[in-house]
Parts: structure tokens; C-alpha cells; sequence
């Protein structure tokens, strides 16, 4: 039997003999079409290159495209596992000419590839074309010898492709497959085409037209192809089946549920197998290309997925998470052509267990409720639209999970009821917005939440991405066209909003008609703004948009980032664990982190902490990220950001290993902590650290600064220089610059204590007094304008006068930078009498000064010039005059 493995490379390979270039399926998450939730056909990831903007280094391209079609306007989620051929899932191949062949090779290629690689049986082989396409018709009666009788014109838009309204366009041919008249069915066109007897293999475009607005069209310069085949679907005719659910791989992840739950693969719960198999594919897919379980947006249907698949599990009989030990047969069949599944194992287990464990807290109650309100009913009547929504208010559950369990009941739901309770609950939600008096919080934020929704960030996987302008706002208000400043909203961004410390990115968006340089970008109510100001042109609501964050900025910044995960894990481990992050900034330029410490780094605690991180960054371990609640997170020790809050899921980022740990497994990871930020992929990014600084942010808070990569380079070069210039001043070897400043420094010392003592000899000896020494009141008083001398020497010559004088008083008066330096002293007999500070004080208040203290035998003041200085001197030597 031909696995679909096989079908997969043989179809590649023919191509790739064929000079096409293969290329890899595009992740799930569309990079260059912000209309789609999902890529949804091969042609995605060549738009650009069909439409011309984008160009490479091939004319030809085959792929095998993952794809999924579950949301939005390619929704098939409901039918999934009931009919033989619907999929949330699955896989297009397609061959792809930009330019290069058209119509005659196209079909020659396929054909030969059905009916000589595949081997198909000629006659069992029938085309629609498109009526007026003369051309497509005469190719296949040439080259296939296909009669008239098999070759059906289809007059419809079945047969003619469109991009959208407007751009590339043209006829198609479909290739179908006759599986002869003991299954009912008839052709395409006929009344029967819906049966099971004609099935559509492949699709062949035939881009040659560009589309107007008033309908128009004209040939397209540049002629292609772009054709999609299911794997699923080629596969099963391959393999002699009717049936996607039979084919090798399928039937591998349906008979892998069947032995989990220990239960009949084709039994009465066949199709409770076959929605756990597709499902399984789709959120494995999906969570390896970074989507997440939310509530809102892609993360939504991931979730929807997931949990529809949970309650076939429950309907089972699993009474334990079932989907994530499913995962390795999911990698077993599929890993080889997808490596991503195998990169992604773990985050993929741990993502469909725990969100497993929490649904099944609320699905035995959900399902209680809904058999209370079902067995309340009348025959045939259809389920409440209120009780439908209390299910997903109150317990989580999906319209369309609720509408699948009533199915297998033959009911349904009043949805305008469901629709009329959600609008409520969003007027009650409406009316409670209050904001927080921020221009930021204004009602403009709330309104977008409400009527688009939130933002879907795409900017943890990639820095470029098409998105679509969903408003524009200009000094608070909605605004269609913009010029000069604005703020800008998206469906999809890859621009981080500032958050967690991490600054909000920057970068350009561009449209067809303008460019802005985003400055910022922030997010409230969970929409995300870019701050902008528009260079060029002008743009509008609803244009598409190409979105480019900076990436050197980005790159710095989350090394910062990371580097702050690692530079508080080794605090902890120098200091204690008693360090709690209390606040930090991420910035491309340096990282900032406050922490709560009591005491002063030592220059031994710098030293440890920047030798321990720069050891993590030399393991250069990859950055793991994973997806679990706040409770489990915590449980594993995971620190969180003080003040911050948490929802009902978070991310938890693993950085590093401990010594002899190996992989850092759980127990042995070395950093673990809560944070939505971006971060490097591995630790060797972040490059060199350096530890700049530690001073008091608050009481009991230490804040310390560092820098990374380049910025640490140049700080690090900076340093070199500076010693480099002092070894020259000093004509030394760079090695001996220390003993070499240390000696200068002894010196300068001595030199400066012997100035000192010149300076107060020659006051003592030469210095004109404004008054001698005199005795007043009984107590020997000296007061003297010095000249020569600093307001630091004052303190040595009193001590001096003092001792010459045996008893008495001093005040003396020195100028210093175009001020007043004055000192008092009194000797140790009279500070019962008369103290320092008394004398000081009398004297400065003179002197334009204030204040002025010490202790009684000692005082020392200032004020604002010399030239009341025998005004002063008399102060003083009024207070002794008073003294009793």
C-alpha cells in the first residue's frame, strides 16, 4: 500500500525533477495576508510573488502546505468527523509557476503525474474547464486525449478563481475521479454532483487576468499557475479507499485513541475517534507554529479545537487527559516531512494536558446542565439561546461545542437567543468602562475591543507580517484617511507592546498609498496602539499593511530582557532568596532591575553576580517557553513579577541549567519565571554582561543597572581606552597603572598635608588679624579675618590657638570660593560657660549665613562673604560679654 508519506515525496520529487524549487510549507499563521486567520491552500505563502511585489531566485515552486479550516469564512469544524472527507486539518500539495509555464505544461505535468507516478487509470479521469476557456479545453484533448464527453464546461464561478474583489484572477480546470456507477452520484453540473461517485482530485488556476473595481479585466503581464491537491484526498483514492478517515496515517491516530481508551475503533464511538485524530493534527500543528489557547482571536478556535476533541475523549469514557499522550504517534507518523512536531513535543504535551485537566474541572458540571436543560424540553424543541450561553459564560463552552453535543441528541439552539445574551452582557460590560482618566484609557480603546477585538500578536515568532489597518486615531477620535501623527490599529501585529518592563517596539508600516515610522507601540483593553507619525503619503482604514518591527532595536532588547531573568536568579543565589523583583525596564540601550535588598552590594557580590550570568550565557541553553496556569507555574517554583497580574494562563520562560543537570529538565532548570516578554532563543545571544552600578531605588529596594552584547562591547572598549591613556600619562605598562596611581596618590597626600601645615604656620606667623587677642569678660578671646588659608584649615589653627592659649576663646574667619568659612573654638575649661556654637552662630548671622553647628568646643559655619568680618568678630564677642 502507498502511504501518504509516499504520495507526499513522490509528488515533490516529480516536481523537483521538473525544475521546481521545493519549498517548506509556510507556518500556519499567514505572514503576508492579514484576511486570513489561517493559511488555508498552498498559494499563501506566494502571494507577494504572484502579485509581483515579492520576487526570488525561482520561477517554479512545489510545497507541501499545511492548512487548516476551522475559523472564519473557511470553517468546516461542525462537519469534522461525520462526513468522509471534511478536516480541520490537512495537507495541500501544489505545484506553482510564477511567470514562467502556463496552461500546456500545467496539465501535461499533471497528467503525467496521475496516470504514470500515481497510476491512475486513464478512463477513470474527467475535467471541468471554465465554458469560455476554448484553450484549457483543446490542451487536454491533446495532450490527455480526453474526449469531449469527459471534459464538462462549467459556467459558474466554480471554475473561475479569484483573488478578491479586485487583482489576479482566471479560469481553473478541476480534475475528477470516477468511481464508477455502484456509488450514487453524477458529475459536476448535473443535479447529483453532490454524491460520492465524482470526486475532485485537483484544481489547476490559470492566473491571467487582473480584476477592477467597475469588473473589468485585462491580461495580466505576468501569466502562473497555482494548483492544490489534498493530500488526504489523493491519498485515500491511492490507497484504494472512500474514506480520509481510512488511509494509513489516519487510521494510525484512530486506532492510537481506540488504545488509549480501550475501545473499538469502528465501534459505536468511530466518530468520537475520527474527530480525536483530526484534532489532534490541527492543535499539534497549530500550537508548533506558537498559537496558543485564549479567548480571543486564533488562540479562540485552538482552544474551540481542543476542547471539542476533549469532550469526544469524555464521551469515551477517558476519565484521565487523553489528547496529549497521542502526541508521539502524531510525531511518529508525521514528524519526518514536519520537524517542527518534534522540536515541539514537549511545549505541545504540556499544552494539551493542562489545558485537559482544566476543562475537565468544568465539563462533567457543563454537561450536567445541559442534560438538566434538554430533558425540560419538548419533543423536537431546540435548546434555550440563554441556556446555550450560560454554558460558555459561566463554564467555557464553545456555541459550536454545545450545538455538537445537542447534535447526537437531534437538537439544536435557538442562536438568536445565544446572540441577543451575548449583546447584553456586552452593554452591561459597556456601561461598567470607566477608564482610568489616562488619555491611553480613553472610550476609543473600548469601543475597538468590543467591535474588532483584540489584537493577535504574532511578534514572539516573527518580525514581519502583513496586517490589516482596523482603525485610525488622531487626537482621540476615529478618523478614515490619516497624515502627520497617529495611532494605528491592527488585526494581527508583530510590534511587542510595552509591558512587563520590555519596551514597546518600533519599526515601519507600510500600505499602497503611505508609510509611518511607529515610534511605540503599547496596548490597552488588549488592543495594541502604534504610536506613528506618517512620512509618506497618507493611509486609510482597511488598507493592507506590511509590517516591519526594527529588528537590531528588538534583538537588543530582548537580550536586556533575557539577560534580567538571569541577573535576578543570580542575585538570589549571591544574596539569598529573600530578592524579589520589585521593577525593572528592558530597554535596547541598557536593563534597569529593582530588586529588595537592604544593604549595599560589595564589590565581591558585583563580582559574583556578573561572572554567574555571564556563565549562564556561555552555555548558550535554549530558551524554553511554555504555557500552563499561574497555580501550576508557581508550583514549579516559577517566580512572578511583583504587582503584576496574572490571567487564567500564563507563560513560563526556562533559561539555563544547573551544573550537571544535562538538559535542564524540569527540577534542574536554573532560571524559571512568569513573563510574556520576547526573549532570545538561546543564551548566547544575549552575548557579554556587564554589571554597572547598585544605589538605593527606595527604602529596602536596591536598584542595579548592566549592559549586554554590543553596548557591553563598547562600555568594556571604553574602559580599555581610558586605561590605555592613563598608562600613557604615566609612561607605564597597563599592568603596573595601579601600583603606578596608588603611589602618586601617597605622594599627593603628603604633598597636600605639608601645604596644609605651611599654609597654617603662616597664618600663625604672618596673618593680619582684624583684632588682637583681648580678654573679655574674663575669658581670653582671639577673632581674626585669616588670609592664605581654606575654610579646612580653620579647624587645625584653632586647635593650635587653643593650645597656645591654655584658656580663652577663638573665632576665626577665613574666605573660600568668594564665600565665608568660619570656625570657633573654646578650650575645654569654659564649655561650661560658654559654647562654640553660641559664638559660631552670632558671627554667620553677621555674614549673610544661617545656621552653623558642632559640637561645644568645636563649631563650624559659613556665610555669605568676608566683608562683615569685624562685625561678626564683635558678635562673638558680645556673647561673651553676656556670659554671667
Amino acid at each position: 500500500m502507498t502511504s501518504l508519506s509516499d504520495i507526499r515525496s513522490t509528488f515533490l520529487n516529480f516536481y523537483g525533477r521538473n525544475g521546481h524549487e521545493v519549498v517548506a510549507s509556510s507556518p500556519l499563521v499567514p505572514r503576508n495576508d492579514p484576511t486570513l486567520m489561517f493559511a488555508n491552500s498552498g498559494m499563501v505563502q506566494f502571494k507577494n510573488l504572484f502579485t509581483g511585489v515579492e520576487t526570488r531566485d525561482y520561477q517554479r515552486a512545489t510545497t507541501a502546505q499545511k492548512c487548516v479550516r476551522a475559523g472564519g469564512k473557511h470553517n468546516d469544524l461542525d462537519n469534522v468527523g461525520y462526513t468522509a472527507r471534511h478536516h480541520t486539518f490537512f495537507e495541500m500539495l501544489g505545484n506553482f509557476s510564477f511567470g514562467d509555464y502556463f496552461k500546456d505544461d500545467a496539465i501535461a505535468f499533471a497528467w503525467e503525474l496521475l496516470t504514470k507516478d500515481f497510476g491512475l487509470n486513464k478512463d477513470k479521469l474527467l475535467v471541468t474547464v471554465y465554458h469560455t476557456d476554448d484553450e484549457a479545453a483543446a490542451i487536454w484533448k491533446k495532450v490527455a486525449g480526453i474526449t469531449d464527453d469527459r471534459i464538462i464546461r462549467i459556467p459558474t464561478d466554480d471554475n473561475f478563481w479569484r483573488m478578491g474583489p479586485t487583482g489576479p484572477c482566471g479560469p481553473c480546470t478541476e480534475i475528477f475521479y470516477d468511481h464508477g456507477d455502484s456509488i450514487w452520484g453524477g458529475p459536476p453540473g448535473s443535479a447529483e454532483e453532490d454524491g460520492d461517485r465524482f470526486i475532485e482530485i485537483w484544481n489547476l488556476v490559470f492566473m491571467q487576468n487582473e480584476q477592477f473595481e467597475d469588473g473589468t479585466m485585462r491580461p495580466l503581464d505576468m501569466q502562473s499557475i497555482d494548483t492544490g491537491m489534498g493530500l488526504e484526498r489523493i491519498g485515500a483514492l491511492l490507497q484504494g479507499k472512500h474514506d480520509n478517515y481510512d488511509t494509513d496515517l489516519m487510521r494510525s491516530l484512530i486506532e492510537a485513541s481506540a488504545h488509549a481508551t480501550s475501545s473499538d475503533p469502528d465501534g459505536p464511538g468511530k466518530v468520537h475517534h475520527r474527530v480525536i485524530a483530526d484534532h489532534l493534527r490541527a492543535t499539534s500543528f497549530l500550537i508548533a507554529d506558537g498559537v496558543m489557547p485564549s479567548n480571543d482571536g486564533r488562540g479562540y478556535v485552538l482552544r474551540r479545537i481542543m476542547r471539542r476533541a476533549m469532550r469526544h475523549a469524555h464521551q469515551l469514557g477517558a476519565q484521565d487527559p487523553l489528547m496529549y499522550r497521542l502526541v508521539p504517534s502524531l510525531v511518529q507518523e508525521m514528524g519526518a516531512a514536519y520537524p517542527e512536531l518534534g522540536q515541539a513535543r514537549t511545549l505541545i504535551e504540556e499544552t494539551l494536558r493542562n489545558e485537559e485537566v482544566r476543562f475537565r474541572q468544568t465539563l462533567d458540571r457543563g454537561l450536567k446542565l445541559l442534560d438538566d436543560e434538554v430533558s425540560r424540553l419538548g419533543e423536537g424543541e431546540n435548546l434555550a439561546g440563554e441556556a446555550a450561553f450560560k454554558l460558555y459564560d459561566t463554564y467555557g463552552f464553545p456555541l459550536d461545542l454545545t450545538q455538537d453535543a445537542l447534535r447526537e441528541k437531534g437538537r439544536g439552539v435557538n442562536t438568536e437567543g445565544f446572540d441577543s445574551a451575548m449583546a447584553e452582557q456586552k452593554a452591561k460590560a459597556r456601561a461598567a468602562w470607566a477608564g482610568t482618566g489616562e488619555a491611553a484609557d480613553a472610550s476609543v480603546w473600548f469601543d475597538l475591543a468590543e467591535d474588532k477585538g483584540l489584537t493577535d500578536f504574532l511578534g514572539y515568532d516573527t518580525l514581519t507580517a502583513e496586517g490589516q489597518i482596523l482603525a485610525l486615531v488622531v487626537d482621540g477620535a476615529q478618523t478614515d484617511t490619516a497624515k502627520g501623527t497617529v495611532q494605528i490599529v491592527l488585526n494581527q501585529t508583530p510590534f511587542y507592546a510595552e509591558s512587563g518592563g520590555q519596551v514597546g517596539d518600533t519599526g515601519t508600516i507600510r500600505t499602497e498609498t503611505g508609510m509611518a515610522r511607529i515610534t511605540d507601540t503599547k496596548k490597552v483593553a488588549g488592543v495594541f496602539i502604534h504610536f506613528g507619525e506618517i512620512t509618506m503619503g497618507e493611509i486609510s482604514r482597511g488598507q493592507g499593511a506590511q509590517l516591519t518591527v526594527d529588528m537590531d532595536r528588538r534583538d537588543a532588547v530582548q537580550a536586556n530582557h533575557s539577560a534580567t531573568h538571569l541577573l535576578n536568579e543570580a542575585l538570589r543565589e549571591t544574596l539569598g532568596d529573600h530578592i524579589a523583583q520589585r521593577g525593572s525596564l528592558n530597554a535596547a540601550d541598557r536593563l534597569r532591575f529593582d530588586f529588595s535588598h537592604n544593604a549595599a552590594l560589595s564589590a565581591e557580590d558585583m563580582r559574583s553576580v556578573e561572572e554567574t550570568v555571564n556563565a549562564m550565557i556561555r552555555q548558550n541553553a535554549a530558551v524554553e517557553t511554555r504555557i500552563m496556569t499561574p497555580d501550576d507555574a508557581r508550583g514549579l517554583g516559577a517566580q512572578a513579577l511583583f504587582g503584576e497580574k496574572y490571567g487564567d494562563e500564563v507563560r513560563v520562560v526556562s533559561m539555563g541549567r544547573k551544573a550537571g543537570s544535562g538538559k535542564g529538565a524540569d527540577g534542574q532548570t536554573w532560571s524559571l519565571e512568569l513573563c510574556g516578554g520576547t526573549h532570545v532563543k538561546h543564551l548566547g545571544q544575549i552575548g557579554t554582561f556587564v554589571l554597572l552600578a547598585d544605589s538605593a531605588s527606595s527604602a529596602g529596594v536596591r536598584r542595579v543597572e548592566a549592559l549586554t552584547g554590543q553596548a557591553a562591547l563598547n562600555h568594556l572598549r571604553a574602559q580599555d581606552a581610558t586605561l590605555a591613556q592613563v598608562a600613557a600619562t604615566l609612561k607605564a605598562p597597563v599592568a603596573e597603572v595601579a601600583e603606578r596611581v596608588r603611589s602618586l596618590m601617597d605622594d599627593r597626600k603628603a604633598l597636600v598635608n605639608e601645604v596644609a601645615q605651611l599654609r597654617r604656620d603662616l597664618a600663625m606667623g604672618g596673618g593680619k588679624a582684624e583684632t588682637s587677642v583681648e580678654t573679655v569678660n574674663g575669658v581670653t578671646f582671639q577673632g581674626q579675618l585669616m588670609q592664605g588659608v581654606t575654610g579646612k584649615d580653620l579647624p587645625a589653627l584653632i586647635d593650635d590657638m587653643k593650645a597656645r592659649m591654655g584658656s580663652g576663646a577663638v573665632l576665626l574667619i577665613a574666605e573660600a570660593g568668594g564665600k565665608a568659612a568660619v570656625a570657633a573654638g573654646v578650650t575645654a575649661d569654659l564649655t561650661d560657660r560658654v559654647s562654640a556654637v553660641d559664638l559660631l552662630r552670632a558671627a554667620v548671622a553677621e555674614l549673610g549665613g544661617k545656621g552653623g553647628g558642632g559640637r561645644p568646643d568645636m563649631a563650624q559655619g559659613g556665610g555669605a562673604s568676608v566683608d562683615n568680618a569685624e562685625a561678626a568678630i564683635a558678635a562673638a564677642r558680645t556673647v561673651l560679654e553676656g556670659l554671667a
